[in-house]
């Protein structure tokens, strides 16, 4: 269902995805109120809500969306500015399980081309996820029974001096969620993590953690100290790696080309981070779709570092935690609601 007060952009989007096969457009509405009423009648799989609307809009339909029909997956849509991101993470807060950044402009060539390949990425990668869900009967996936390769061998016992988290679709809820079960042991070491997000909502992201955890949150900046109790959130459009100045580790952020088509992405911060902290870094490898965040764990492993991914039953979408999985690299894999604690055994050497 494709909910937007523009009768261009849903024209345009009906357009893309009949072109591109394999989705059906079960209906369209152009205000919240009408897409109630709508993902009751036609209960769509995926709906695509706007935030900006009359009568009824998208942080206020949500709610009534979800509840008139929970098993949709909504992916929150708007315009990027300041506004519209804090509403996007509302949304997200709320049951939302991705956002996308609309072009300003139908008629922006560019931007619509990256917006619509974009769109049938995460809508392919929701359909497979509900296609696979449907077969996962255990909340942690047996990996010997798999074609999976095996587990790779648990490092030694040297303790985390920094928690690297990777994460893409449905991830700001992750976070979030591992972070407030990590969260008593957050004073005692640094934490740095690669959410993919468009730049302006990855500062509104970090705020927002602030927040919620009232501990010292921010977007990353070039030259900042890896401190303990300190969560440093990589910039949209920026990758944030991590370099030994002085004896210290800091912050180096850089314009390079996009890695896995992501920039920032997760492989430079765990390529970067295996050469500084080595065996005493520790990773976690959130719900995302593709597979970033792999060629970056192969250094973390050998450089003994541990690496925890989430399991596939509490993932939006299991793509690179799956990556992971599938090459052999995940000490633990773990359910979303276990990985925390698990840190928090790892970091403080307990494990209550």
């Amino acid at each position: 269902m494709i909910v937007d007060d523009s009768a261009v952009i849903r024209g345009m989007i009906a357009r893309w995805l009949t072109e591109a096969g394999g989705f059906e457009i079960v209906a369209t509405a152009s205000n919240g109120r009408m897409a109630v009423d709508s993902a009751e009648r036609s209960k769509p799989e995926i709906i695509l809500l706007d935030i900006e609307m009359p009568e009824v809009d998208g942080l206020a339909a949500l709610p009534m969306i979800l509840k008139a029909h929970p098993a949709s997956k909504v992916i929150v849509i708007s315009t990027l500015t300041q506004r519209n991101a804090e509403i996007s993470l509302k949304c997200l807060s709320l049951g939302a399980v991705d956002y996308l950044a609309k072009p300003e402009s139908a008629r922006a060539a560019g931007a619509a081309a990256d917006f619509r390949r974009d769109l049938i990425e995460k809508l392919r990668a929701l359909g497979e996820t509900k296609s696979r869900q449907a077969r996962v009967l255990a909340p942690v996936i047996p990996v010997a029974s798999t074609s999976f390769a095996p587990p790779a061998a648990r490092p030694g016992t040297v303790r985390p001096q920094c928690l690297l988290i990777g994460s893409s679709t449905g991830g700001p809820r992750a976070v979030e969620r591992v972070l407030l079960d990590l969260k008593p042991a957050l004073s005692t070491i640094p934490v740095l993590i690669v959410q993919h997000m468009p730049a302006m909502f990855t500062a509104v992201f970090a705020e927002h953690l602030q927040a919620l955890l009232s501990v010292p949150a921010r977007e990353a900046r070039d030259g900042d100290a890896v401190a303990p109790g300190t969560i440093l959130v990589a910039p949209g459009g920026r990758h944030m790696g991590v370099v030994s100045s002085g004896g210290k580790a800091v912050i180096r952020l850089n314009d390079g080309p996009p890695e896995n088509f992501c920039r920032p992405a997760v492989d430079v911060l765990f390529r970067e981070a295996a050469g500084v902290f080595g065996a005493s870094a520790i990773a976690a490898v959130l719900t995302g779709m593709g597979s970033d965040g792999t060629h970056g764990a192969r250094h973390l492993t050998k450089a003994g570092a541990t690496i925890i991914a989430q399991d596939e039953a509490t993932s939006i979408v299991w793509g690179m935690p799956g990556s992971i999985v599938k090459a052999g690299l995940a000490h633990e894999i773990l359910p979303l609601e276990s990985i925390g604690r698990s840190l928090k055994g790892h970091i403080t050497g307990s494990s209550k």
